[in-house]
């Protein structure tokens, strides 16, 4: 019989169908393989659904994009010969109602071979195109809020449209993005009628291909054709570039989260592992003595961690699976596309592979330990602190923990963010053990105390088999967690309640004409007396290039260059606008303001490695300007008024056709009044509440801040997990104590309270590490991952920590009542 066979025949006797003793491996492999499977199939569910209707949901193959302006005879000759081309335009609208309600809508205007993809759907089930010139298409929210049913009157602009019908279904709603509004759909007559397309109007048009040739062979032709122009170009396999680059960067943060997760739960793995092959002491002594070599006992327990190690993992394998459908179903909202059941082998091998890593590199050390242990040494009793083949257990542990970090290093997109992550998980650790030992030798070296109860706890902490250093681990993982999830979640619930919406104004007005600008300013004054209102030029263009580079030459774009990704808001101003700080050159004066001049965001000067006096080329309206960079700015984004990455110079775009934008700060409950007031004077002029925009950021927001609390709550249950093995480890020695102390006289509430005594030194000391742990640790993931304000509530993170101590510290003393049931004869037999 081989030595594997006769191996698996002992351990299969000795291995129990309820995992008496493993239990804890078990709890600890499910909760991080669980939570690496359900983040892995997440991304994956979603990225595949993303990459699978890629064309519907960018309305075509490919997508060539421009503001303000449509395509000139050349543009759209060299498009249609591409393939079958349908042109949309967007653009931001106000829907009135003929009892004078008003709401605001994103404004869409399609031609008869809309939609190129998929089919647009209404509630009673039919499938459309384009409605004629005097109909309407309109979403549900709109027809909701409006109290509209088909066949309803309704305005744009200067023109009454009948609604046909409700959208059920707009094939290409996720390739929009963001919108202020629900989208109403009329066709290119219509939008016609409308009167709200004027020179200086912000408007999108987009063409879709239906391509007859690779779709990026298309664009690579398209846009060197016409690379000055500003088109922003799109392909079916990125039809959602921004809602892409979110599921990869929230998969990799959660990835790593959950990752940290099963390196915590491995430490409970070997407190687990190391406490059950305390307890079979005498079993392994019983083989020594009939004979079985080192190699044969490492192997039976080998073998029956394995299958314990088995179970958990498809356990795991198998909640990762069903939690997918179940985060569709809770944060519908902040996925792009709704995830079902799915099985994705590749993020699902990736869990098991780790989990099984992590199981050997931290089950490595006991079980080396336990196979080289002469049977002498095992049966002098629980307090024999010799031990074999340490180095060796350490040495199986580093080379399976070495595929763990490659497989974490060569799966993400960010490598080194992940080191750095990993790194950070590996200090902390290494950080608490050195912690532990210090307060061991301390411990050794204090006065002993006079009263007896706290002098048999500071003797607790230094004497022969004690686990001070694993407690200190555990309660250190556990409170550095509570904090962090409270640091974490108060600044971004700080961001959304206090930062926000206290600077933020009521309306912002768009497409103001400027030579109408002071009769605006009267009708809103005369409404709102002192409304404060901001009026800024505003226009769309795309970078084309800065210093010596061309943007459609670069490979990738520089991380933190969000700038570069499509078009953005442009304006002109001859001071510096309020809510921007000057970091570097000056600002233009007088005859200077009629020179090409611009003005960076420091954050984007630093990402493109930019230098003042260095040019940066925008297009805008299809034509190239190239101004000169005279200074840095610190910008203000969460005042929620004007700000822009670029201000020009009046001499760089003044002469450019625009409008103006305005914010309107006043009270929000004079806002309808305000908006009822300009419409009939301003007819093209969209107005929006930014309360309603601000709830839909902070439903996203606080979604998000739910994502990541759920995400660490798993590492906060593994840190719990290992707080019980540091305690299962231990229970042997302190079986002895509490018997010891029992014969003694001791009673039971004696032995309670000595050991909460010495749980409540251990929280004490290590509470205040915890802290600074978990607010650098929660630091970082707000302001460097997120750019979220540092805004905690420290009063909530204060008393979170308290909280997380109490608890743990009862965690602590109910896993350790067992061991004052003992009876005395038992474990002195043991000795």
């Amino acid at each position: 019989m081989s030595g594997w066979s006769l191996a698996w025949r002992l351990a299969r006797r000795e291995l129990s169908v309820r995992f008496r003793g493993l239990r804890l491996l078990l709890l600890c492999l499910f909760l991080g393989v669980g939570a690496l499977a359900a983040i892995g199939s997440l991304s994956d569910a979603i990225g595949g659904e993303l990459a699978a209707r890629g064309r519907v949901i960018l309305g075509g193959d490919v997508e060539f994009a421009v503001s303000q302006r449509q395509a000139d005879r050349l543009e759209l000759a060299a498009m249609q010969a591409a393939g079958r081309v349908s042109e949309t335009i967007r653009m931001q609208s106000m829907a009135v109602s003929p009892d004078g309600t008003i709401a605001p809508v994103q404004l869409k205007a399609v031609d008869a071979a809309y939609p190129l993809y998929g089919r647009l759907t209404l509630a009673d089930g039919r499938a459309v195109r384009a409605p004629g010139a005097g109909g309407v298409w309109i979403g549900r929210a709109l027809a909701e809020r409006l109290s509209l049913t088909p066949g309803a009157r309704l305005r744009f602009g200067t023109a009454w449209f009948r609604v046909g019908g409700i959208i059920a279904d707009e094939p290409d709603r996720l390739g929009e993005g963001f919108t202020l509004g629900p989208v109403a759909i009329v066709s290119r007559a219509g939008l016609d009628r409308t009167g709200l397309v004027q020179p200086g109007s912000l408007y999108d048009s987009r063409y879709r291909i239906a391509a007859a040739r690779d779709p990026a062979q298309v664009a690579k032709a398209f846009e060197r054709s016409f690379a000055t122009a500003g088109w922003e170009t799109r392909t079916r396999d990125r039809a959602s570039p921004g809602a892409s680059r979110f599921v990869a960067r929230m998969g990799e943060f959660l990835t790593l989260v959950g990752l940290a997760a099963l390196v915590i739960a491995g430490i409970g793995v070997g407190n687990g592992v190391g406490s059950y092959l305390e307890a079979r002491r005498g079993s392994i002594a019983m083989l020594k003595v009939l004979g079985a070599t080192s190699g044969l006992v490492a192997k039976i327990y080998l073998l029956q961690l394995f299958a314990v190690a088995g179970v958990g993992i498809l356990l795991g394998l198998a909640a990762g699976i069903v939690a997918v459908p179940l985060v569709g179903l809770a944060m519908g909202s902040v996925l792009p596309v709704a995830p079902g059941l799915t099985i994705a082998p590749v993020p699902l091998a990736l869990a098991a592979a780790y989990g099984l890593l992590i199981a050997l590199a931290f089950c490595a050390r006991p079980l080396v330990a336990a196979g080289r242990v002469p049977a002498a040494a095992l049966l002098r009793g629980v307090l024999d602190a010799r031990a074999g083949g340490s180095w060796r257990g350490t040495l199986w542990g580093v080379a399976a923990g070495v595929p763990v970090v490659a497989l974490a290093l060569s799966t993400t997109g960010r490598p080194g963010f992940a080191a750095g992550f990993l790194g950070a998980t590996a200090a902390t650790l290494a950080l608490l053990v050195g912690i532990g030992a210090a307060i061991r030798a301390a411990a050794r070296r204090l006065p002993r105390p006079r009263r007896p109860l706290a002098r048999l706890a500071v003797t607790a902490l230094h004497r022969p088999g004690s686990r001070t250093v694993s407690l200190v681990v555990a309660l250190g993982l556990g409170l550095t967690l509570f904090v962090l999830l409270a640091s974490i979640r108060t600044s971004i619930d700080g961001n959304i309640r206090l930062s926000v919406p206290a600077r933020a104004p009521a309306l912002f007005a768009l497409d103001v004409p400027p030579e109408r600008e002071a009769e605006f300013r009267r009708i809103v004054t005369r409404v709102a007396p002192s409304a404060r209102i901001a009026t800024v030029p505003l226009m769309r263009g795309t970078i084309t290039g800065y210093g010596a580079t061309r943007v459609a030459d670069l490979a990738t774009i520089p991380e933190g260059a969000w700038a570069l990704r499509g078009e953005r808001g442009l304006t002109f101003a001859a001071s510096l606008p309020p809510g921007s700080t000057l970091t570097a050159g000056r600002w233009w004066r007088g005859a200077e303001g009629s020179q090409s001049l611009v003005s960076i965001d420091e954050r984007l000067a630093k990402a493109l490695n930019l230098r003042i006096g260095d040019p940066l080329t925008v297009s805008v309206l299809g034509i190239e300007r190239t101004a000169r960079i005279a200074s840095f700015r610190r910008i203000a984004w969460d005042t929620l008024g004007f700000n822009f990455v670029m201000v020009f110079s009046p001499g760089a775009l003044a002469d450019v056709p625009h409008n103006l934008a305005a914010t309107i700060d006043m009270p929000a409950a004079q806002g309808s009044a305000v908006t009822r007031a300009l419409l009939p004077h301003f007819p093209s002029t969209s107005v929006v509440e930014v309360g309603g925009v601000l709830q839909q950021v902070q439903d996203v927001v606080g979604q998000m801040a739910t994502a990541i609390t759920v995400a660490a709550g798993i590492a906060l249950l593994a840190g719990i997990a290992v707080l019980l093995g540091a305690i299962a480890a231990a229970r042997a020695a302190r079986t002895y104590d509490a018997v010891m102390l029992k014969v003694l006289g001791a009673t039971r509430r004696q032995v309670l309270a000595t050991q909460a005594i010495e749980y409540a030194l251990l929280a004490g000391i290590v509470g205040l590490v915890a802290l600074l742990l978990g607010v650098g640790g929660g630091w970082f993931v707000v302001t460097r991952l997120f750019q979220f304000e540092w805004l905690p509530d420290w009063t909530v993170i204060l008393a979170t920590l308290a909280i997380g101590a109490v608890v743990t510290i009862g965690i602590g003393i109910l896993g350790t009542l067992p061991v004052l049931r003992a009876r005395p004869s038992a474990a002195l037999r043991a000795l």
